[in-house]
């Protein structure tokens, strides 16, 4: 398991995310249109509300440097979880690379998109060649630990997720395609909908309020919201205009009544009758 503070000089004599490539041309498992929009939504969507922005960092295909004694050697989640590093706002400062023993913090959470290419890998189900860097399953359950692995094939719809216990991964059991993480207060769970103008089953995150809105979503809400209070305001205004004509009428039911016992009073001085002496 990865150990922050190895026997090893300082990390600063060690080559930072500027010295490190961050990308290979001809690579294999490069991401494909479903993994653009898929890992989108799980970025923009993982709001741990228990956590602040500046304690939570997301990334898809991008590098991951994870062994000081082999610095050039990398794996390429499709989509990880950082928990306890800032995500950077400036462009100067964003990363090129996650370069664990620069950052000091291990990935809480890695994601995995199958395609026929990765597979076998992605699963654990590849043998280490000699002299060559160990592959992602050993990479993420042995060097790293790190505690959750989800794996989602997309062509069975198969959600399959893993949660060290020691020092192996153990299968999570998945129940009605989700899957909660106390430590969050957050679950991952398969999705059906349509999301930058594509419809599927897609993973996404929900809290114990349901599925975490989109930015399109929340937009379309917020106009809801302000096409339902625009038609609460012009009903209000109906009934403020109704009460008003109300008051009208009934004003001029008074001056009307008022006027006709004006009429009768003058009638009955010009018969010699007081008005205000009638005989009961």
């Amino acid at each position: 398991m990865y150990d922050p503070n190895p026997p090893r000089p300082a990390w600063e004599t060690l080559p930072t995310m500027y010295d490190l490539p961050s990308e290979l041309v001809g690579e294999s498992g490069l991401p494909d249109e479903f993994h653009c929009i898929q890992t989108d939504l799980l970025s923009e969507t993982c709001q741990p509300s228990e956590l602040s922005v500046d304690e939570v960092f997301t990334a898809s295909d991008l590098n991951l440097y994870y062994d000081v004694r082999h610095p050039q050697w990398y794996k390429r989640p499709d989509w990880y979880l950082v928990v306890g590093v800032p995500r950077f706002t400036t462009q100067q400062e964003l990363r090129l690379s996650y370069v664990i023993w620069q950052e000091g913090v291990r990935p809480f959470l890695v994601v995995e998109l199958l395609s026929p290419g990765t597979e076998a890998e992605d699963l654990g189900q590849t043998l280490r060649e000699v002299n060559q860097p160990p592959p992602k399953w050993e990479v993420y359950e042995r060097i790293l630990g790190i505690p959750y692995y989800v794996v989602y094939d997309r062509y069975e719809n198969n959600l399959r997720a893993f949660r060290l216990i020691g020092t192996r991964y153990e299968p999570i059991e998945i129940v009605s395609g989700r899957l909660w993480f106390e430590e969050l207060q957050l679950g991952l769970g398969l999705w059906q909908g349509e999301y930058q103008a594509t419809e599927g089953l897609w993973l996404r995150w929900y809290d114990a309020s349901g599925w975490i809105p989109t930015l399109v979503e929340k937009a379309a809400s917020s106009e809801r919201q302000a096409a339902t209070e625009r038609d609460r305001a012009i009903l209000a205004e109906q009934q403020t205009a109704t009460e008003r004509d109300r008051a009208i009428f009934a004003e001029q039911q008074t001056a009307t009544e008022r006027d006709r016992a004006d009429r009768l009073a003058e009638y009955l001085r010009s018969q010699g009758i007081d008005p205000d002496n009638l005989p009961l």
